[in-house]
């Protein structure tokens, strides 16, 4: 077990494309730690560096008390886990899981325990004399997580082993994942371009993009407190609902935007040192989804919230909840922060109605709420957890980090 420390770590190919730019990140010892971001945005070059993969092109990285920049991956005490499995598909299971071992010259009956010992742990005990495509993805998955176990390794590093499940077998292995953790309290690095995913497993999320670190926080921190446009935006699904707005004080604080006037509270101002600087200037304002409910389901602790007419255009029902998409009357948010969380690398974005100038909102109600599209509803809004941005600079406005 060790700290994993990056120092100014960079990396350029060849043409000066600088995919990872002086990348400064330690990781604690025992934590899991993981890497997000859009696609091309240096979170599987910063894995493969650590491993010894990609070669860096400056800065330094220590495992342990260890400079390891110049060792090969077998020198480095670390155990990685693919997307893609890489499993031997002639060996069974139990060859597959014991070849590393076997690699090292163990003494036989070593080996054998710590198979075991993985395959107790992994659930794999019935499949041990079945060779790869006798299983399905999520058993090929979990022997590539037992190869890398038995090599008990300083770290793992794990480069999106999940993204070839499908969504349900997902689920059950990000918990697998989970109790692993807690159990080896291995340090790990875990590189996923899923949200959803990040915030579930990490200790700590570190958030990138174009190579440049943005944040590293706890999921609930980067959530909450994004330093900004871009983490904003890319952290949460649906993600953030975002408005050009004006600050206004006409009695007390209030944001303005598309005809709605929503009160700013001064608890607000306390914890964001600097927004009253912004009066009379435009800022940008977030709402997160979470933060609506449908007025007539909402009961008493939506007393002192913010309403907001809306006129429901799509609805999606999820069961629990229904997301409410709405039309308001402001243009989209054309900031390059916006723009960039948006790129999931999915083309939906494209197949949504052409809205002219005016901005598509989504709301997450209670499934209590009976909405339906076309009609009208009154929306509340939790105006404490309202998040102001700088338009010029994209930056959160009185986040610690910005100060």
């Amino acid at each position: 077990m060790a700290s994993i420390v990056l120092t100014n770590v960079d990396k350029v190919y060849a043409g000066g494309v600088k995919a990872v730019n002086g990348l400064n990140l330690e990781i604690k010892d025992g934590e899991f730690m993981v890497l997000v971001g859009p696609s091309g945005c240096g979170k599987s070059t910063a894995l493969r560096m650590i491993a010894g993969l990609e070669d860096i092109s400056g800065g330094e990285i220590a495992i342990g008390e260890k400079v390891v920049n110049h060792l090969p991956p077998k020198d480095r005490d670390i155990a990685m886990v693919f997307q893609n499995y890489a499993l031997y598909p002639h060996m069974t299971v139990e060859e597959n899981l014991a070849f590393g071992l076997k690699l090292r010259k163990m003494p036989k009956a070593e080996i054998q325990k710590r198979v075991n010992d993985a395959a107790k742990m992994l659930g794999l005990e019935q499949y041990l004399k079945r060779k790869p495509a006798a299983l399905s993805g999520g058993q090929r998955q979990r022997v590539a997580m037992g190869r890398a176990i038995v090599r008990e390794p300083q770290a793992f590093l794990m480069d999106e082993p999940l993204s070839n499940l499908d969504a349900k077998l997902r689920v059950s292995m990000r918990a697998s994942l989970n109790t692993l953790h807690e159990r080896l309290g291995v340090t790990t690095v875990y590189v996923t371009h899923d949200q959803v995913e990040a915030m579930t497993l990490g200790d700590r999320v570190c958030v990138l993009r174009d190579g440049l670190l943005q944040q590293v926080d706890t999921p609930q921190n980067l959530f909450d407190k994004p330093v900004n446009l871009f983490v904003a935006g890319f952290m949460g699904s649906p993600s953030m609902n975002f408005v050009t707005a004006e600050l206004v004080r006409d009695g007390g604080a209030a944001v303005t935007f598309a005809g709605y006037k929503l009160p700013i509270p001064d608890s607000t101002f306390t914890d964001k040192p600097g927004l009253d600087q912004y009066i009379g200037k435009k800022i940008i304002l977030g709402i997160r989804p979470s933060d609506f409910e449908d007025a007539s389901s909402a009961g008493n602790h939506a007393n002192g919230w913010a309403t907001l007419p809306v006129k429901a255009e799509v609805t999606e029902e999820l069961g629990s909840e229904i997301n409410v998409l709405f039309l308001i009357d402001a243009p989209p948010v054309e900031h390059k922060d916006t723009v960039a969380a948006a790129d999931t690398g999915d083309e939906e974005e494209a197949t949504l109605p052409l809205t002219g100038d005016k901005s598509l909102w989504t709301a997450r109600v209670n499934a209590r709420s009976h909405v339906r599209p076309g009609q009208s509803i009154d929306l509340v809004v939790d105006t404490h957890n309202m998040h102001f941005f700088d338009p010029a600079s994209g930056l959160a406005i009185g986040h610690e980090a910005n100060r």
